[in-house]
């Protein structure tokens, strides 16, 4: 990343930080992942079980492979090979799990996490259930307000993943949003995180690289 570029994502990351400390979540900033996931792995080693909310950015970082080869119970639920009563039941172990790592399709620059879901279970977890959520989520995810937050998820987020996921939606043949009504749409739950909730310790990883869609 050209270091103009990585310096003005740094001050996009420090404003988002002190707006997300002033809503309640203590953030962390990461100048690279190496750093970030060090911290991370050493955070979770208090913990037994710990889920993963569907996130390329968790992928991106090895998370859940490394965890595993640490010896501890990690709960996910788009591991190949898993029937869907299997699935489901992962799902619903990761509200009780003791760490629950996710990212977020966008926050913003107010202090806000925003997301869109198809079956809810990231969502759900990351507002009440495990004793502990972080958010990791690159500098590429900061948007100025609440509208390009929900205009990067539609926009720039879901099309990506419905291709990947192999869902038969407009969106994952042309690339474009048309607030479609199709079947296999993955816009189904849209959440918006505005303050730390009373019940979740939830916490926020920001790091400056681009992570995700």
């Amino acid at each position: 990343m050209d270091e103009n570029v990585r310096w003005h994502r740094r001050q996009l990351m420090e404003a988002a930080a002190a707006a997300l400390e002033k809503n309640g979540f203590p953030t962390a900033l990461f100048d690279s992942r190496q750093e970030a996931v060090a911290h991370l792995l050493t955070t979770a080693s208090a913990a037994d079980s710990i889920g993963f909310g569907g996130s390329m950015t968790l992928a991106e970082l090895g998370l859940p492979e490394r965890l595993q080869e640490a010896g501890k119970k990690t709960l996910v639920h788009g591991r190949a090979g898993l029937s869907p009563e299997a699935r489901r039941q992962v799902m619903q172990e990761q509200l009780g799990c003791d760490l629950f790592f996710t990212s977020t399709n966008a926050l913003t620059l107010k202090g806000q996490l925003v997301n869109i879901d198809a079956t809810g279970n990231r969502v759900c977890a990351m507002v009440f259930g495990p004793k502990r959520v972080i958010v990791v989520a690159g500098a590429n995810k900061i948007v100025a307000d609440l509208e390009s937050a929900l205009r990067r998820v539609k926009e720039v987020a879901c099309p990506p993943n419905a291709r990947r996921l192999n869902f038969d939606t407009p969106c994952a043949k042309t690339g474009r949003c048309t607030d479609c009504n199709s079947p296999q749409r993955i816009c189904r739950i849209t959440t918006i995180i505005e303050r730390r909730t009373r019940a979740t310790d939830l916490q926020v990883c920001l790091i400056n690289e681009d992570l995700g869609y």
